[in-house]
């Protein structure tokens, strides 16, 4: 599964909100919500918050070995 908790410890340290990301940078609250319940976003959305927060994907997420993976 993929852990998206890096993502709310980058935002803490950045300039950054929740609200600036929605209304500076148009992010959905949808996607936000999403990022806070470790559901699935896509990599375009990834790309877009390396760049708004000058980061790196590591520091947005991290995959963690869950029984709840689908079968291989």
């Amino acid at each position: 599964m993929i852990d998206y908790s890096p993502f709310w410890k980058t935002l803490d340290r950045s300039d950054e909100t929740w609200y600036s990301l929605t209304h500076k940078h148009k992010m959905s609250h949808s996607t936000l919500h999403r990022l806070k319940h470790n559901k699935d976003i896509s990599m375009k959305t990834m790309n877009d918050l390396c760049r708004i927060l000058d980061c790196r994907i590591e520091d947005i997420a991290v995959y963690v070995p869950s029984d709840k993976d689908q079968k291989l």
